[in-house]
């Protein structure tokens, strides 16, 4: 039998492998790839004592069916749980938000049969499509984690998104000091992630506050 995320049972030792399957926000788009989001959180879990890997599995204009159509490719690198953080370009081409609920379904689906445990990043449709159109987008999200079972970070840009210091000129990429925000508010809910897998370098980093470790180690 495998422990959640069955993975860390079965090799019981190693690097902690977390997958972060995204579109240029994971990718790292106008950053070096040292100031990536993933390359930042993984200095971030190694600073916690947490002997981890952050995978890197973004790519710049994915929506949520390209993550869909290369998940079995990512998990190549056999991952013992995974960051999904897809839908912002479903919201900026305007996507039907039942189209992109599908598929992170389908995705988190997936997933979930493989024992991965699995932190959602929520996304915001832009305001200027209409409440309609934004309350549907929004709300795919916490609907999708109480589903699955999937721990919730509610908004991947929380706390960057509209500050202009912190975004490259386009304003809709953070720059090197946006990702360590996104980092440092980010970084609990990866790490109850990581409990979650049970392995053994998890226990490194100690329990975040709200993380209710009891409930989370479970066998599956």
């Amino acid at each position: 039998m495998f422990a959640a995320g069955g993975l860390a049972a079965e090799t019981g030792a190693g690097d902690l492998r977390i997958l972060m399957l995204g579109d240029s926000l994971t990718a790292g788009y106008g950053l070096a790839s040292r100031d990536a989001l993933p390359s930042r959180l993984e200095a971030a879990l190694r600073a916690r004592g947490l002997d981890a890997r952050v995978i890197d599995a973004g790519v710049s204009g994915d929506t949520t069916a390209g993550g869909l159509a290369r998940l079995e490719w990512a998990l190549a690198e056999r991952p013992h749980a995974v960051i999904l953080a897809l839908g912002a370009n479903d919201a900026l081409r305007a996507t039907d938000p039942a189209v992109a609920r599908s598929n992170l379904d389908r995705l988190l689906t997936m997933l979930s049969k493989r024992g991965l445990p699995v932190l959602l990043a929520g996304m915001m449709a832009p305001r200027n499509l209409g409440p309609e159109y934004t309350a549907r987008f929004d709300a795919i999200y916490p609907e999708l984690a109480g589903r699955h079972d999937a721990l919730l970070y509610p908004f991947l840009l929380d706390g960057v998104a509209t500050v202009a210091a912190l975004n490259q000129a386009d304003g809709l990429h953070p720059n090197a000091a946006g990702v360590e925000v996104i980092v440092k508010r980010m970084l609990p809910s990866v790490l109850c992630v990581a409990l979650r897998t049970g392995h053994p370098a998890a226990a490194a980093a100690g329990e975040p506050a709200g993380c209710a470790i009891s409930s989370l180690s479970r066998v599956r």
